[in-house]
């Protein structure tokens, strides 16, 4: 097998014994158009629901098309969009959140509405909404140096599915209730330390949405046990008055006779 090394932006290639560059590391993703959307399935000219088989072998035809050295169809923009594309399909991570991005998976056809578990959605929203805020107010109050908690974090505090957190997390961001920091996690801002103080949420709106495990031990709440009222002593039995009287009238007649 022949190999003949190319580099092309931080990427080393080797060539097969069929003439096909094949990746040997990679020291950066990029995208070759940086800020715009590339449809990674468009560039390799693949059905999203492609195997891995039919990834590799797309990528390794369009390879050897566009890479700069072949002097008859050689494009170096090209050869850099194939390669992201077969770097993000070909990782089974990156293809699953790429997906997310694209929609694939999701339905075709004509849109529908929920019915009524929409307004039963739509109450239940609004209440962890404020739930995730007293968490987040919480944390502050508790680590004002480090306010910040990770979306996997507030997963695992939060009684709540993937699809109502990223919804309740979108409104949050709108309204400025809730900001990101440079590493993705999230702090409550002042106007949503405004928004729950004026609104005071009871315990028993937010707590339904807290899992039994997320809460500190010290701080659960403990009912205080009232102790049992005391028993009143029992009075002693008391002879009936007729028996009473006819113990003292044989009594009587004992004494009578001594």
């Amino acid at each position: 097998m022949a190999y003949a090394k190319a580099r092309a932006r931080g990427r080393w290639f080797y060539r097969g014994a069929f003439g096909v560059f094949q990746p040997i590391y990679t020291q950066t993703m990029s995208a070759p158009l940086a800020g715009k959307f590339q449809d990674h399935y468009a560039v390799l000219d693949i059905d999203p629901k492609a195997d891995s088989d039919e990834i590799q072998a797309a990528y390794a035809k369009l390879a050897q098309r566009y890479h700069p050295n072949n002097s008859a169809t050689g494009d170096a923009e090209k050869f850099e969009a194939v390669n992201l594309a077969y770097e993000v399909l070909s990782d089974a991570e990156l293809r699953s959140g790429f997906d997310k991005i694209k929609g694939v998976g999701q339905d075709q056809g004509a849109p529908k509405f929920t019915g009524v578990d929409f307004f039963e959605a739509l109450g239940r929203e609004a209440l962890l909404r404020v739930a995730l805020l007293c968490v987040l107010y919480d944390r502050r109050k508790l680590k004002p140096l480090a306010p910040s908690i990770s979306v996997r974090h507030l997963e695992t505090i939060l009684d709540s599915t993937s699809d109502e957190l990223t919804s309740v997390l979108w409104y949050l961001k709108q309204r400025n209730l809730v900001r990101s920091d440079d590493k993705s996690s999230l702090h409550i801002t002042v106007d949503g330390m405004d928004f729950l103080e004026a609104k005071k949420p009871t315990p028993d709106e937010v707590m339904r949405f807290i899992k039994p495990d997320a809460i500190a031990a010290s701080k659960a709440h403990t009912p205080p046990v009232t102790p049992p009222a005391p028993t009143p002593a029992a009075a002693s039995p008391q002879p009936p008055k007729g028996e009473s009287e006819s113990v003292r009238s044989v009594l009587n007649r004992v004494l009578a006779k001594v």
